[in-house]
């Protein structure tokens, strides 16, 4: 019998793995890129104190477009960026969360860069 694999559970492996080599410190907190079917969500995470200092995704109200593109992916990584430059933040390391660097993950990293994020 042949079975499918389970290509989440695959995604979070890659993860972890990933998550073993990179953390968010204060001086560069880490961007966690998260990816359903309908709507892309990004945090900017600092891991020595486990909080979120800030956040953006296509869920928002006032969002006003569908979430499951690359137009809401980029507008996502440009709302994001402005949210982190209020605060202060410049850089971050970036965490695609195990998905391929590529598509709407792809959008929002170029969205964020433009806006001015370094990562």
């Amino acid at each position: 019998m042949v079975t499918k694999r389970d290509s989440n559970l695959q995604r979070k492996k890659r993860h972890t793995r990933v998550r073993a080599k990179i953390s968010g410190t204060p001086a560069r907190p880490r961007l966690c890129v998260y990816r359903s079917n309908a709507h892309i969500s990004v945090q900017i995470i600092d891991d020595t104190t486990g909080t979120t200092l800030c956040a953006a995704s296509s869920y928002e109200k006032d969002f006003g477009m569908i979430g499951s593109n690359k137009e809401a992916a980029k507008k996502v990584g440009t709302m994001i960026a402005e949210r982190a430059k209020a605060k202060g933040i410049e850089t971050v390391v970036f965490d695609r969360g195990g998905y391929l660097y590529h598509g709407r993950v792809l959008e929002l990293a170029e969205g964020a860069r433009a806006a001015g994020l370094k990562f």
